[in-house]
């Protein structure tokens, strides 16, 4: 047993040896396409929020809150909201392959971005046709009657913080933005979208807060309904390309 021990010993040791290096790269081949995995969809929820959340009611919300109210309460309350809105579509969006195939998410988020585009772009189109939306949105004076009653009143930290989280995640709820991020969650990393979202949704907040209502009345609502219309489209056109087995 003993002639035949080291030559066994000596054989094994020259298999791991071998297979240690196909071993690492398959790791390493798989750290890198989680990380390409999670870029992608970091990127594309980022400029999908910043699209989508420029000149939204949720913006204008910011805006005029902080032009009345401490903006630092005003940025905490509605940038949490929406963050959080963003962890509940995430995990909504986590929750649908479970329950649906992967191609069915991946084509139903092509759909959406196709529906969302096209309308979009259709808007657009007929502000240009009858010479509207060159100034902001309907929506800020919308948001400037809901914010009328009370506007000298100065409130405590924690009470500007919970109007906003308040208000902010109320508007978020259902909007299209929300809805795209359960769609992206669904057919890309939920990291990514979660960490993406919040980024996209903490830069919008900030220049809310900080810009104020002198920002909110210079977007021009045509123009960011156009550009949201065409990066859908953008999405929607790159879902195609890649399929669902990306």
């Amino acid at each position: 047993a003993q002639v035949h021990f080291f030559p066994v010993c000596h054989s094994l040791v020259s298999l791991a040896t071998l297979l240690t290096p196909w071993a690492t790269m398959d790791v390493t081949q798989l750290d890198a396409s989680h990380h390409a995995s999670l870029t992608a969809a970091f990127t594309t929820t980022t400029s999908m929020i910043v699209v989508s959340e420029l000149g939204d009611k949720t913006f204008f919300i910011a805006a005029l809150l902080a032009m009345r109210q401490d903006k630092r309460a005003v940025f905490v309350g509605a940038a949490g909201a929406l963050v959080a809105m963003t962890i509940l579509s995430a995990a909504m969006g986590l929750v649908l392959p479970t329950l649906l195939p992967k191609e069915c998410t991946h084509w139903a988020a092509v759909i959406l971005f196709v529906y969302f585009g096209g309308k979009l772009l259709l808007e657009a189109v007929k502000m240009f046709q009858e010479g509207e939306g060159d100034g902001p949105s309907s929506e800020l004076n919308d948001v400037e009657a809901e914010l009328k009653e009370g506007a000298s009143k100065k409130t405590s930290f924690y009470a500007v913080m919970v109007q906003a989280f308040t208000l902010t995640f109320v508007a978020e709820w259902g909007d299209r933005s929300q809805i795209s991020t359960v769609a992206l969650a669904a057919a890309k990393d939920p990291l990514g979208v979660v960490l993406g979202g919040s980024f996209g949704h903490c830069c919008c907040t900030s220049l809310a807060v900080l810009g104020g209502g002198a920002l909110a009345s210079s977007i021009s609502e045509r123009s960011v309904v156009a550009a949201g219309g065409v990066l859908f489209l953008i999405f929607a056109l790159h879902g195609l390309i890649v399929g669902p087995n990306e």
